[in-house]
């Protein structure tokens, strides 16, 4: 986020997502659909149940595609929600004492305060490294700006 990079802090609510990685999952996910139906009702030989499960197969997939583009992390005014492939959790500023990405992290970790660590798919270096950087340090930022907590002690 530039806001973040700038100094100040992002307004809220804010997205972070991996955009170009959803587009790939999304136009993949369109494109196969497309291909494995277009085959079913091009290939004379099948028959309607063969082309039902044909086009079933071809949904299957596509909606696996589309839950590998779903994860996002929503900051707003009262707390960050983490939508990763299948769960959605919501957590209030001072549950989060630290928020880490490390090199060779596939993602972004947010340390909580009940002692566990909690994984945000929503931000992640894989075809957009810059961008991620940028992103966790906006979430960072903001969590340091609203936990009442305070950020914790860097660890080495």
């Amino acid at each position: 986020m530039s806001d973040a990079s700038q100094g100040g802090l992002p307004a809220l609510p804010v997205t972070f997502r991996p955009r170009s990685t959803r587009v790939v999952l999304l136009v993949a996910a369109a494109a196969l659909f497309a291909v494995i139906t277009l085959v079913a009702l091009l290939l004379p030989q099948l028959g309607a149940g063969e082309r039902i499960s044909f086009v079933f197969t071809a949904a299957l997939l596509a909606g696996v595609l589309c839950l590998l583009a779903r994860p996002k992390v929503v900051a707003d005014e009262t707390g960050v929600t983490v939508v990763n492939i299948t769960n959605r959790r919501r957590l209030e500023w001072p549950e989060i004492l630290q928020v880490n990405l490390r090199s060779g992290d596939p993602w972004v970790f947010l340390d909580l305060s009940d002692g566990t660590s909690l994984p945000a798919l929503g931000i992640q270096p894989g075809m957009a490294r810059q961008r991620a950087i940028a992103d966790a340090r906006a979430l960072r930022a903001l969590v340091e700006a609203r936990s009442t907590a305070g950020p914790e002690p860097t660890r080495d």
